[in-house]
């Protein structure tokens, strides 16, 4: 995770007062965790005199950000932000896009100080927005519960700074790491607290990856269904032959969140013609190899993220997309549910290259721990 700097910009003791405030913002932030997508989640709060007097976080695409959100909150109760105190947990946004800058309300709302989580790595802000506070005369803090904020939004980040989304893969096992037994049978082995739980991990990606292994034996439907949400996530199938059922659950409903079919290639009539099978049922297909003749991974990523602008990827894949992601060094964050039981024989989490000497090792950080009911959840990321 990059750590962006905040050189330029006063960042001093901060007080217990500010923390609790900073805090309320980070759970403001929490209640766009399914909605913002591609926006960044932010939470906005506005204090005066101690008090609360607005809050807000960021709406669906095109609507109001977090600040304009918590400014219009302030106006509803017929109070006056001016000489307030504004903590927000991404650096309000200088430039055009959906909507106008936050920087020009804030401005307007002539406010005493604002605190700050993190700059915006969009390099289109980067800073330029704080700049433009501290010309207006208003005091600008940066770097208040930082690595809370960046947290949120691991994936924005990814994208803005790598060019590709956060990729996390989530896998359900047996204490002896077994998803499935020899003959498939894989539902359920955890429990449903912790399904519903994934579900929660769904509903916060951009889009919910899959191959056509997974789709031919389990037939998912890959929508969020356990929490609720107002946006279902886009659904890839990593499909190299076009060899998915026309009648597959995945592909029902697809203007609801949209499917898309990611093939090697489109080069023969045989593909063009169940391409266009896909296309009549609103499935969008593309073509993309590597020089294999397989789908070309790391190049999906980097298209997924310069062209269709998605900051998380969530992976529920099978033994031989598992094994090919993680070979070729696709994925950021695992996400492991452990059933306690031992399976014995069956399908294990991923197909990859055996080590000859533990120096081969990839190792991973746990970054999380929990339990739901009797599984135990995992998050791991790379070291």
């Amino acid at each position: 995770m990059l750590l962006l700097p905040t050189i330029g910009f006063n960042r001093p003791m901060y007080t217990a007062v500010d923390h609790q405030f900073m805090s309320q913002a980070l759970a403001e932030a929490h209640n766009a965790l399914y909605l913002s997508n591609p926006n960044p989640r932010v939470g906005c709060i506005i204090v005066k005199d101690g008090e609360v007097i607005g809050r807000g976080h960021t709406q669906r695409v095109g609507g109001p950000h977090a600040e304009v959100q918590a400014l219009a909150d302030v106006k509803s109760k017929g109070l006056d932000p001016a000489r307030s105190t504004i903590y927000v947990t991404l650096e309000p946004c200088n430039h055009t896009g959906r909507t106008p800058p936050c920087v020009d309300a804030l401005i307007a709302a002539k406010p005493a100080m604002v605190i700050v989580a993190m700059l915006d790595p969009n390099p289109l802000v980067g800073g330029k927005g704080l700049e433009r506070l501290k010309a207006a005369g208003i005091d600008v803090r940066c770097g208040l519960l930082e690595s809370e904020a960046q947290a949120l939004n691991r994936g924005f980040i990814s994208r803005m700074t790598r060019g590709l989304p956060w990729v996390r893969m989530k896998i359900a096992a047996s204490l002896d790491g077994k998803t499935a037994l020899p003959n498939g049978q894989s539902q359920w082995i955890t429990g449903p607290l912790a399904r519903a739980d994934g579900h929660h991990w769904r509903a916060q990606a951009c889009a919910i990856l899959t191959g056509v292994g997974t789709v031919k034996e389990d037939d998912p439907s890959l929508n969020v269904r356990d929490v609720k949400t107002e946006r279902q996530p886009w659904r890839i199938i990593v499909d190299s032959k076009l060899e998915t059922p026309l009648g597959a659950k995945v592909l029902s409903n697809s203007n609801a969140s949209g499917v898309i079919l990611v093939c090697a290639s489109l080069d023969s009539r045989e593909s063009q013609d169940k391409a266009k099978a896909f296309k009549a049922l609103g499935v969008e297909v593309i073509a993309m190899a590597n020089a294999n003749g397989k789908v070309d991974l790391p190049k999906l990523f980097t298209y997924l993220a310069k062209e269709r602008h998605m900051n998380e990827i969530h992976v529920e894949a099978g033994f031989k997309l598992n094994g090919s992601l993680l070979r070729e060094d696709c994925v950021d964050e695992l996400l492991l549910y452990y059933a306690p039981f031992l399976m014995g024989e069956g399908i294990g989490m991923a197909n990859i290259t055996p080590l000859t000497t533990l120096g081969q090792r990839q190792d991973w950080q746990i970054i999380d721990q929990s339990l739901f009911g009797p599984d135990l959840r995992l998050r791991l990321s790379k070291k």
